[in-house]
């Protein structure tokens, strides 16, 4: 059975995840898509002051043979690294510190009290948990229950 996008994206982030640390930078997240009939295996990037173009090309230069060696992704790919923008994905407890009093949205694997979207303020995270204010509300839900989450850029 062939893996799915989302397998292959979790295989290619313990591969290159390394490499990425190794040049300076943070992987932030990996998306392997389909866009008009093509694959793209789209990497984010990050570091303290942000990207430049020459951090994006040598992320790109570095992990592109060692994908190829690797042999994750069968078929052809288009390979895309840039930075995560201003909606950026949180994906590891860091990221979730590093975004605490910040505005952001989630999606649970599972259904909590009926929903499973949450959008508002990260109040903190801590051991695996996490707390956001919406409206009057106060909610935990655990990193390990989260589907997807990032934060939400507003342009107040």
């Amino acid at each position: 059975m062939a893996d799915t996008a989302q397998q292959i994206a979790h295989k290619v982030i313990t591969i290159i995840e390394p490499v990425v640390e190794d040049l300076g930078l943070d992987l932030v997240d990996v998306e392997y898509v389909t866009e008009r009939g093509r694959w793209v295996l789209r990497v984010y990037i990050d570091k303290p002051g942000g990207v430049t173009i020459d951090d994006c090309a040598d992320v790109s230069n570095e992990i592109g043979d060692l994908l190829d060696v690797k042999g994750v992704i069968s078929g052809a790919y288009i390979l895309e690294v840039s930075s995560p923008g201003l909606n950026r994905p949180l994906r590891k407890e860091k990221d979730f510190i590093w975004a605490t009093g910040k505005k952001i949205k989630v999606r649970t694997k599972v259904p909590l009290n009926g929903r499973r979207n949450f959008t508002g303020l990260l109040e903190s995270c801590s051991q695996g948990v996490i707390t956001i204010r919406i409206e009057q509300d106060v909610v935990e839900l655990a990193l390990d229950g989260l589907e997807k989450a990032n934060l939400l850029y507003s342009f107040e």
